[in-house]
């Protein structure tokens, strides 16, 4: 049976595409059941579209501006979500962090994909802060990490795969950007392999 996946995005979509690509290719037996997005413009809606995979669009802001709190909108998106049977929940640029009223509806289920390594650089900006870092002379390369979504703290869980990324002289943020991205895609794309193989062996 072809594992059905959630991809989670709040962007521009790269990871996404890498993992539409990847299925494409065979690489990855899969399937996007769903794309979630809580940004309306994000231009992965589009490639999801495109792709002709089902998408929701979900607003914290005008939940929060209708005078419910961050718990009911989490508890919505997982009642949104149950509905497509997801085995996986991938986030994949998604910039909230998910409560217990989402992840105990998918226990060990959800794999996030954090553009640094374990512990370093926790949030949104980990490349500008590794850059800045680096800059300061505080390390000399960065990296990028898969791991599962264990509870409601940032950038925690079981890691399942990590990848170093140099930090060269000549770089700018945007070429850092860039790098640290394209390696974040490729090794989602290679921890997802490895959890749906795992799947099949069970």
């Amino acid at each position: 049976m072809t594992t059905q996946l959630a991809v989670f995005i709040s962007g521009d979509g790269n990871e996404l595409q890498m993992i539409i690509d990847a299925i494409r290719a065979k690489y990855l037996e899969a399937e996007i059941v769903v794309v979630v997005a809580n940004r309306s413009n994000a231009l992965g809606l589009q490639r999801a579209q495109k792709a002709r995979i089902p998408t929701i669009y979900h607003s914290l802001k005008a939940y929060r501006a209708a005078g419910h709190d961050r718990r009911a909108y989490d508890a919505e998106l997982a009642t949104l979500v149950k509905e497509y049977q997801p085995d996986w929940i991938i986030l994949a640029g998604w910039t909230h962090l998910l409560s217990d009223a989402f992840l105990q509806h998918f226990s060990y289920r959800v794999v996030n994909l954090h553009l640094a390594l374990p512990g370093k650089f926790p949030g949104a900006h980990a490349i500008t802060d590794a850059f800045a870092a680096f800059d300061r002379g505080e390390i000399k390369q960065t990296g990028v990490t898969v791991h599962l979504v264990a509870d409601e703290r940032i950038n925690r869980g079981t890691t399942l795969a990590t990848q170093d990324v140099p930090i060269y002289r000549g770089d700018t943020l945007g070429i850092l950007t860039h790098r640290v991205r394209r390696a974040g895609s490729e090794l989602l794309v290679n921890a997802v392999r490895r959890l749906i193989q795992g799947d099949d062996e069970r």
